[in-house]
């Protein structure tokens, strides 16, 4: 693939039909410049969780199928629709020139060439926003077990470490709801509120930490180690951190774009 007319070519030509429109991922992988399915599969995983995180069926989308090789060896291949696609190739590695090439072309499918980037990075917010939900719950069962009483109390403590000031008083500054918080967080702070996250979780479990203040002094201390890695990195507070646009404006548009790329192989569904 030198240039995005052989990347059209290529693409299409690869294109199987039975009943749906898919593209087999051992073929897309090599395609998307990865050596095999297996190198591949993190890529497919992240497909698969963005899909959920916008409540699309990935079962229509990532099919998983039994197939053998030249050999008569079976193997599993997965069946990907054209948005499947899509989302292999904004999750992909930036780095290859492979990827570089799909995204561009998809920016054609979705006439969407100003957002390339940023939708990239946006799919990337949405799945560390997904990873901190599921953290924050893993977070508040250790430390229920742990004897937490007053758990927004144990919440905020990360903040005051973090960020020196409470939930609400973060929120106030930033103009935002506290329960939408972590929706116009940036990439980098979303990623840093989860390595708080995790790495609270991991320190009361393999310290043995217990009672309200003691998990609250552990949770402050975390936050603070957090703090200042953020200033260490990035010259600056987490507090400062620039907000970009909000999550469920990104969901809303790749509904849009989802639907937009179902229309390319089902013409007779366009309005």
């Amino acid at each position: 693939m030198c240039n995005t007319t052989e990347e059209i070519v290529s693409f299409e030509d690869f294109k199987n039909q039975n009943g749906i429109v898919y593209w087999w991922a051992s073929e897309i992988a090599v395609m998307f410049g990865y050596k095999d399915l297996k190198s591949f599969q993190k890529v497919i995983d992240r497909a698969t969780k963005a899909m959920m995180s916008l409540n699309i069926s990935y079962f229509d989308n990532i099919i998983a199928v039994q197939r053998e090789d030249s050999n008569g060896e079976s193997f599993q291949d997965f069946k990907l629709t054209r948005f499947a696609c899509y989302l292999a190739a904004m999750n992909g590695d930036p780095k290859k020139e492979e990827i570089a090439q799909a995204q561009l072309y998809f920016a054609q499918q979705t006439r969407s060439f100003e957002l390339l980037v940023e939708k990239s990075n946006d799919i990337e917010r949405l799945l560390i926003r997904e990873d901190i939900s599921e953290g924050n719950k893993s977070l508040a069962s250790v430390a229920k077990s742990a004897g937490v009483v007053d758990y927004a109390k144990f919440q905020n403590a990360g903040y005051l470490g973090m960020y020196n000031m409470r939930n609400w008083e973060l929120a106030e500054k930033r103009h935002v709801d506290k329960a939408k918080l972590f929706d116009s967080m940036g990439r980098a702070e979303l990623a840093a509120n989860l390595f708080r996250i995790t790495q609270t979780e991991g320190r009361i479990k393999n310290y043995g930490i217990s009672g309200q203040n003691a998990l609250e002094q552990a949770h402050r201390l975390v936050g603070q180690e957090v703090r200042k890695i953020v200033q260490q990195n990035y010259r600056t507070n987490p507090e400062n951190f620039p907000q970009e646009r909000s999550l469920p404006e990104v969901k809303k548009d790749l509904k849009i774009d989802y639907k937009g790329i179902k229309d390319v192989d089902n013409p007779k569904k366009k309005k």
